[in-house]
């Protein structure tokens, strides 16, 4: 008799070509990744989905404010953009135009980025640089320092450039050259970037920009926030929409994570949207406004495919590459995304089991990097957006089992939905999501714990970098403060060392993190010798060493990767270790018996590492038997 058990059906999957590509746990595949289950995979690539599609809307909205391809002549000031019904008209179509164009650039992007990265990644248009593409380089209806074909021309450039970054391996060496308390920090600092986005306005809107404060409380209904800034001026923390979200989509989360009920991301999700899809409710989506009645008119369509007419390649000025102020778009363009991204990956990579301690870098490195620089270059000139980059978002699914590529696929998957189903899935409600991404970032603060906090030369910088990103809303901007903090705090008392060793702070020789930035130039086999073929991404040096066969794995570095996993878990189980220790002896004051309970989800004993990469490398070699 056929079973169809979630077992069975997962053992089922794994034994595949499928389960075997995406590397799923009991496919036999030498790298295949602990935990990792199909329907798991599935359920997580949804709530990744829920918790991105608020991008499609959102992303329209910023850039239609742009006008694009529309042409109105008039200044910012100037009433006449305002009150000219063809221009209104053309970005009205412009909007819907990309709705379509952002939910087709994100299936693409997300879709590659599983398929042959592996990477359980969600992409689309970044929030932040979407903003600056809009608002600082075009400008509001066209009237910033470039126009809009011009931005288009250095998007598509800064997605060329980064294609031929990858292939030299230099984007793999921003992530081999930060810092451990650096790329560590990153998780948490995304974690708070997360949280601050659930409070604000993109969720539950328990806050808002203040006047005589950063920031002040939220969560007033719309007649009492001020009409220019949207600053609550009383009745905060009163909006239904919020406390709906906080204890249906918040607590009823926690209360379902607390029991590991599978799916406790996504159920409150959805449970929130549909209670909030009614119209006659104090919770609505679609309250009577303007808007309100625009978005319930496009709810109810239901099913609505159209295309993106007014996007396009038409729209690229190829002559923009002469005008100076294209370039310095150009160079904004490229450092906060190269940041921004590799700060993504790398938390991402290590949030789902995939960084590799030993060689300070992730699986599937180099193909992940290569597929974010082609769909930039889409971005702009296919599908008329800002860059495409990975989203923090993609933590959600991760903490839901998300581990391989199948992920990013189902994700891509309701993006491809979205596409004629974008009245009902661009219109899940901020509220609903809000709690949901406050619950994720306090799983990633799990990071804090791993952080050196005994040298402060070190705990600085990280700490720099954890409230940066949240604060500035920009991943990029705390990578560099902490970066520029780390070298001063460790080459200054270098320097100084050098003049007398009296003059270095204490703890340096025993609680500073080592760090050597020419320590990854030496080759995994080359019994410690510097060789600036190291520089080279590994599919590189081995065609230059002659390997055909450069894109599959020899042996060495199927046992190297395995190493620098359990490298990777090492830290977790010493961190988990001292924990168990500390409520031991808490039971022990109490007067209670020390109990050590089996937990599903971690391991504390390292033995369980070495036990993994034996089975590896027995893995490895039927695998390289089966390959000949």
């Amino acid at each position: 008799m056929v079973s169809f058990s979630p077992h069975a059906i997962n053992e089922a999957v794994a034994k595949t070509f499928v389960g075997r590509w995406f590397r799923l746990d009991g496919s036999g595949h030498p790298l295949a990744r602990p935990g990792s289950k199909f329907l798991t995979e599935l359920r997580a690539g949804t709530v990744t989905a829920a918790a991105m599609l608020y991008i499609i809307s959102v992303n329209a909205s910023i850039l239609s404010d742009s006008g694009g391809p529309c042409v109105c002549e008039g200044t910012a000031d100037d009433p006449i953009c305002a009150t000219n019904t063809d221009y209104a008209m053309c970005k009205n179509e412009l909007r819907r135009d990309y709705v379509t164009a952002t939910s087709s650039i994100s299936l693409i992007a997300t879709f590659l980025m599983g398929l042959f990265a592996n990477m359980p990644l969600g992409l689309a248009p970044g929030l932040g640089v979407n903003a600056y593409f809009a608002y600082s380089q075009v400008g509001f209806n066209g009237t910033g320092p470039i126009s809009y074909s011009e931005a288009l021309a250095a998007v598509f450039l800064e997605g060329i450039i980064f294609f031929a970054l990858t292939i030299l391996g230099l984007r793999q060496w921003v992530v081999r050259l930060i810092p451990r308390s650096i790329t560590t920090a990153i998780g948490c600092g995304i974690g708070l970037f997360l949280t601050i986005i659930g409070l604000s306005s993109s969720g539950l809107n328990v806050i808002t920009g203040g006047v005589s404060t950063p920031l002040q409380l939220g969560g007033c209904k719309a007649e009492f926030a001020d009409a220019t800034t949207s600053f609550c001026e009383s009745h905060v923390l009163q909006d239904p929409r919020m406390w709906l979200g906080i204890f249906v989509g918040g607590v009823l989360t926690a209360f379902l994570i607390l029991y590991r009920v599978k799916g406790a991301l996504l159920w409150p999700i959805l449970l929130v949207a549909i209670i909030s899809w009614p119209r006659p409710t104090s919770v609505t989506a679609f309250p009577h406004t303007e808007l309100g009645d625009s978005n319930f008119d496009f709810f109810k369509n239901v099913v609505a495919a159209r295309g993106f007419k007014l996007l396009g390649p038409s729209n690229v000025d190829w002559k923009a590459y002469s005008n100076g102020k294209v370039w310095v778009a150009l160079i904004s363009f490229l450092y906060v995304d190269l940041l921004d991204t590799t700060g993504t990956m790398v938390a991402m990579s290590k949030q789902a089991g995939l960084y590799d301690a030993r060689d300070g870098d992730f699986e599937g490195s180099s193909v992940a990097f290569l597929v974010d620089s082609i769909c930039i270059a889409f971005s702009g000139l296919f599908f008329g957006t800002s860059p495409c980059t990975p989203f923090v978002e993609s933590a959600s699914g991760i903490s839901e089992g998300g581990k391989t590529g199948l992920t990013a696929i189902t994700t891509g998957f309701w993006f491809f939905i979205s596409i004629f189903f974008a009245p009902i899935l661009s219109n899940i409600p901020a509220w609903a999501t809000g709690s949901v991404l406050i619950v994720v970032g306090a799983m990633m603060m799990e990071n804090a714990v791993k952080i050196n906090w005994d040298y402060m030369g070190d705990a600085i910088p990280a700490f720099v970098v954890i409230a940066v990103i949240p604060f500035t809303y920009n991943v990029a901007y705390g990578i560099i403060a902490g970066l520029i903090l780390f070298i001063l705090l460790h080459n200054i008392p270098k320097l100084m060392g050098m003049i007398s060793p009296r003059l270095l702070p204490p703890g340096w020789h025993d609680l500073k993190e080592p760090y050597n930035s020419t320590a990854f130039l030496k080759q995994p086999n080359g019994k410690g010798r510097v060789s600036f073929l190291a520089l080279l991404p590994p599919w590189l040096r081995k065609l230059v060493s002659g390997e055909r066969r450069f894109w599959a794995y020899t042996d060495e570095e199927i046992q190297r990767i395995l190493e620098g996993r359990a490298m990777s878990k090492d830290s977790d189980n010493a961190a988990a270790r001292m924990r168990q220790e500390e409520r031991d002896e808490m039971r022990k004051r109490m007067g209670e018996d020390v109990i050590h309970p089996a937990d599903d989800h971690k391991s504390e004993d390292h033995s369980d590492d070495v036990n993994a990469l034996e089975q590896g490398i027995m893995a490895s070699n039927a695998y390289e038997m089966e390959r000949k």
